[in-house]
């Protein structure tokens, strides 16, 4: 009967294993990704904008795509419209308060198929506020640079309304209209090296 229960238990452990191996973890690369946003302004055009400090990792497994796993932290005060007056009042207590809620944090939770691409569910947290968003996203691929290194490459595109988040600074405008949009498109072009 021990002799059974032995054998079961190592059989068991070598699929969890083949299970853990096969998930790679990457971390991502600043230097070829980007995060942006966008927000209508004046109900005319978009103004747009990226944040060029975070970090972030993600963990694929190249057999099922729905295990994929990702998290990142951002720096708020890193925030660039290319504007310096705008870049502080963003940063500053009437939209994000830098000084108080220094970081923008995502986990995610699941990911689920959609058509040919995928939908992760996750937390994210910014200005004090906890929510969970769900983001389409696209693995564009992974391949070996010619360091010898392997890449994993990701597009996700979401919307959200800033108002969810606690930031609700707004002017209404003569003809009714607001001076910044509520909602807000965020990109992520995101490329990861294999740990």
């Amino acid at each position: 009967m021990f002799h059974r229960i032995f054998v079961f238990t190592f059989i068991a452990s070598l699929f969890l294993f083949q299970g853990a191996y096969s998930a790679e973890k990457y971390s991502v690369d600043p230097v070829h990704s980007r995060i942006t946003f966008s927000v209508r302004h004046m109900m005319l055009s978009n103004v747009s904008g990226e944040f060029k400090t975070y970090s972030g990792a993600i963990t694929h497994d190249a057999k099922d795509a729905t295990k994929l796993t990702a998290s990142g932290v951002i720096k708020v005060a890193s925030l660039d419209t290319g504007n310096a007056d705008r870049d502080k009042h963003l940063r500053g207590t009437e939209f994000f308060d830098a000084d108080k809620y220094p970081e923008i944090v995502f986990q995610g939770k699941q990911v689920k198929k959609s058509g040919k691409d995928y939908v992760m569910i996750g937390t994210l947290t910014m200005h004090g506020v906890s929510k969970d968003v769900k983001i389409p996203f696209q693995i564009m691929g992974k391949v070996k640079d010619p360091w010898g290194k392997e890449r994993l490459g990701l597009q996700a595109r979401l919307t959200i309304n800033r108002r969810d988040f606690g930031i609700a600074f707004n002017k209404t405008l003569d003809n009714g209209g607001l001076m910044v949009g509520n909602e807000v498109t965020i990109d992520l072009n995101v490329e990861g090296v294999k740990d």
